[in-house]
């Protein structure tokens, strides 16, 4: 049977598959996109579901609202979050990703919303 939540996880999923190499985005900038603004919890439990897409999601791209690494547990090993984004060429530091501002990918002013 079907949920509700398959459905946004699925937008969820497909909205963090458009964010660029080496930029990354918040839990709440995908809600505030969905038009789900006190959502931002719904798409971190998304992305900790991402490998149950049917497509590959960059969940790694994807922080808090300060850049700091939250959803970093729940990643097969802790530091694999970090591991990626760093080879995409983003700067981390004490679990936060630095010059958050400048790599921030706001799906509002990028797309058609």
């Amino acid at each position: 049977m079907k949920s509700p939540n398959d459905d946004f996880f699925m937008q969820v999923w497909k909205l963090a598959s458009l964010i660029p190499y080496g930029r990354v985005t918040s839990y709440g900038a995908i809600a505030n996109a969905l038009g789900k603004t006190n959502a931002s919890r719904m798409v971190g439990w998304a992305m900790s579901k991402s490998s149950l897409a049917p497509f590959n999601v960059p969940a790694h791209r994807v922080v808090n609202r300060i850049g700091v690494l939250t959803g970093r547990n729940s990643f097969e090993e802790p530091f694999l979050m970090e591991k990626l984004l760093k080879q995409e060429g983003v700067e981390v530091k004490n679990n936060k990703v630095v010059k958050f501002e400048k790599l921030f990918w706001n799906p509002m002013q990028e797309l058609d919303f």
